[in-house]
């Protein structure tokens, strides 16, 4: 046996004989604690999609074309993603305990995103977008770990709540953007104050679970060790496929939504208020993806559950122009099951990760994940505005579907 694995295998072992040995009382501890992080990551993830919410009407501000408004998105993608590359070769989230990290990082995160009322131009937007991303790179991946701190049984549960908190996190600016008189102001500001709520919970309530991953010494070659494990790759794989659907369908839908509104009212824009109640409701409908895909994936195995839940995704993909102009009832009804199943699998990938990473360094290949997840959002993103002004938004998302067949398979041979 490799020195490494028989390392891993031992370390595994002594961390579930620890949580055997938890009492009782501690069990109704660890759901309260998810249930902080949750918050927390409900929170402090809104500014993500603060300036989509109001893309309307910063577009009519700053003049800006399709593509300029798909860089309001991308560049939080590309922030992000450095913001995670940095973070993985420094091992940040396997020194700097968690707790903190995922504190400080919020708090620049709300103030880069109020920055955005004090951008002039599209250009300092961007900036805004940009390093709003960064700061989001320390709220996301450690959260996963926090919660995964807690749970050693049902941790594919554990992280699937923390993943459904963000998609919900997520969609508030647009929940907030539908309510009356809502401006960018509005909308933007309550995002930041939303993630300096999320600063203090988790700075002063959150603490370690009983199932800790060991901190350790910077190693510049950690990255390294981690990519050289096959398991790891096939993870990797599976999440990339995964990630080129995932935040495309995220960024459009509320185009896509309006454009299909829209064809519906014989050409009438209809009122932007419905589009983004829909908009909230459809991307806010994930988190039942996240919850059902953790507890299913606990029971039938995580390799099966994203497998399954890239195949209904795919599938919702090529269906979209089928319900493009119809009854609001049918267009929300197939997204809402696409909104489910394009997300069910993202929390299962992060847990398959800190199941055949040597525990030490869960964080660093966790933030590696997301870096490189990430970076190809940024392909798809840009992608799905060109396919709409080509072939209209009718025909603009079945491109997605090749993201979930790669990823199938990337991971299908992986035994966990």
């Amino acid at each position: 046996m490799h020195p490494l694995y028989a390392c891993h295998v031992m370390a595994s072992d002594a961390r579930a004989d620890l949580e055997n040995s938890v009492k009782v009382t501690d069990d109704a501890r660890r759901w309260s604690m998810l249930s902080v992080v949750a918050l927390a990551e409900l929170l402090g993830m809104s500014p993500w999609f603060a300036a989509n919410a109001v893309a309307t009407q910063l577009t009519s501000q700053w003049h800006l074309s399709a593509q300029q408004t798909g860089w309001l998105s991308t560049a939080v993608q590309v922030g992000f993603v450095g913001g995670t590359a940095v973070a993985a070769i420094l091992n940040l989230p396997d020194i700097i305990e968690s707790r903190w990290y995922f504190s400080v990082a919020a708090l620049c995160a709300a103030a880069a995103n109020a920055g955005l009322l004090l951008a002039d131009s599209f250009r300092g937007a961007l900036v805004c977008r940009l390093l709003t991303g960064v700061f989001l790179a320390g709220v996301y991946p450690p959260a996963m770990k926090m919660a995964a701190t807690w749970f050693h049984a049902r941790r594919g549960l554990a992280i699937g709540v923390v993943v459904g908190a963000l998609t919900i996190g997520k969609a508030l600016p647009y929940l907030v953007h539908a309510l009356p008189d809502a401006d960018i102001r509005r909308v933007i500001l309550s995002a930041s104050i939303a993630a300096l709520i999320s600063t203090t919970l988790i700075a002063l309530t959150y603490r370690d679970g009983p199932v800790p991953f060991p901190r350790r010494r910077f190693s510049l070659s950690l990255v390294h060790v981690v990519l050289r494990d096959s398991q790891y790759r096939q993870v990797l794989g599976g999440y990339a496929g995964h990630m080129l659907e995932l935040y495309a369908c995220w960024v459009w839908i509320p185009a896509f939504i309006t454009a299909s509104l829209t064809a519906q009212g014989g050409g009438t824009v209809t009122s932007t208020s419905l589009a983004s109640a829909l908009s909230f409701m459809v991307i806010a409908a994930g988190s039942i993806g996240c919850v059902l895909g953790g507890e299913l994936a606990d029971r039938v195995g995580y390799v099966r559950l994203v497998i399954v839940a890239m195949v209904v995704s795919a599938s919702c993909a090529l269906l979209t122009p089928l319900v493009f102009g119809q009854s609001t009832w049918i267009l929300t009804g197939l997204l809402l099951v696409w909104s489910i199943a394009v997300i069910a699998d993202s929390a299962q990938f992060s847990t398959l990760v800190t199941r055949v990473t040597r525990p030490d360094a869960v964080g660093t290949a966790l933030t590696l994940q997301t870096s490189i997840g990430f970076l190809l959002t940024t392909v798809t993103i840009q992608l799905v505005p060109v396919v709409a002004a080509a072939a209209g938004w009718r025909y603009a998302f079945p491109i997605l579907a090749l993201g979930p067949v790669l990823g199938i398979t990337a991971i299908r041979k992986l035994r966990v």
